[in-house]
């Protein structure tokens, strides 16, 4: 089955990126400090091994061995598990953020003026999330609270990357204040005879369906070869905050609203369809953004841990 035509038969809740898909940008930092920081890898394992639910990772690691998994992929796991916790916390009183996963700059195709990414003080967004867990990071905190914190690294340098986790459209379809909240009231389908589903769910389902191991690190390996580090001139941005304003909010835009021009349904039961080629086209913007954030989920890890 490929990716595309899972996107059409899965239903399960939006997230950014779906779970393998967060997995897989694990995997990419992964390999990128195994080639040249094995010693960044060794430390950030450590610290989460004293996860307050580590014993959840060792389950889940414990069911994968019965396929023969070697003993040796056990961090690159870890890395996979850490990057997808958060969405696996969710529900949990103690752990859940749901704010944290993204922040709605307003794209309103009608007005250029309110269409210019504008952060609102005091908000529980991505960019406060991702300021907050770096901080506990570079603390005095117990390797527990560390540890809850690396995987919020992992999970929201994954986030960012996603384009409608830095937007929201607003129209007069899907009006102030809440627009179309992330592409999630945007309604579609990819052909006229496919299932609907919400424009965010396409856009988080198109890297990888399916949380296989063996998969989750073929295609991080198909992705590093397809996008190599050298061939990525937007690396040199290094801060986290133009990751969400000066890319995702543009692509989102560009790529995913199509200047404005893309045609969506308020009822979630049946979704405007999709320009022929448009789920093609998008495949290879999310891989792109998937190795970026790959690479730059290993160059964070390697500041904080490489000293």
């Amino acid at each position: 089955m490929t990716a595309l035509s899972t996107i059409l038969i899965w239903q399960h809740p939006a997230f950014a990126w779906n779970k393998a898909g967060h997995m897989v940008s694990g995997a990419i930092a992964y390999s990128e400090l195994k080639q040249n920081h094995q010693q960044v890898i060794e430390k950030i394992a450590a610290i989460l091994r004293e996860h307050p639910e580590y014993s959840k990772f060792e389950q889940q690691w414990n069911s994968l061995n019965q396929s023969n998994i070697s003993t040796e992929d056990k961090n690159l796991y870890l890395f996979m598990w850490a990057a997808k916790w958060p969405d696996e916390a969710r529900g949990n009183q103690t752990f859940d953020r749901p704010t944290w996963h993204y922040i709605n700059f307003p794209y309103q195709p009608s007005n250029a003026s309110n269409s210019i990414p504008r952060e609102i003080a005091g908000e529980e967004n991505i960019l406060y999330a991702f300021k907050k867990n770096l901080d506990i990071v570079q603390s005095n905190a117990t390797n527990s609270e560390k540890a809850v914190a690396i995987c919020w690294l992992f999970h929201l340098v994954g986030d960012v990357h996603q384009p409608l986790h830095a937007t929201k459209l607003i129209n007069n379809q899907y009006p102030e204040p809440e627009g179309d909240r992330g592409g999630t009231r945007f309604y579609i389908k990819v052909k006229p005879d496919s299932q609907t589903i919400s424009l965010h769910k396409l856009w988080d389902d198109l890297i990888l369906g399916s949380e296989r191991f063996q998969t989750v690190r073929n295609t991080a390996t198909k992705i590093r070869a397809d996008y190599q580090r050298s061939k990525l001139p937007e690396l040199r941005e290094t801060q986290f905050n133009n990751w969400a304003k000066l890319e995702s909010f543009r692509i989102a835009k560009q790529k995913v609203y199509l200047n404005g021009k893309l045609s969506g349904s308020t009822d979630k039961n049946d979704g405007k369809v999709l320009p022929p080629n448009y789920a093609a086209t998008a495949k290879p913007i999310a891989e792109r953004r998937m190795s970026l954030a790959g690479y730059r989920l290993a160059d964070v890890l390697n500041k904080l841990f490489g000293k």
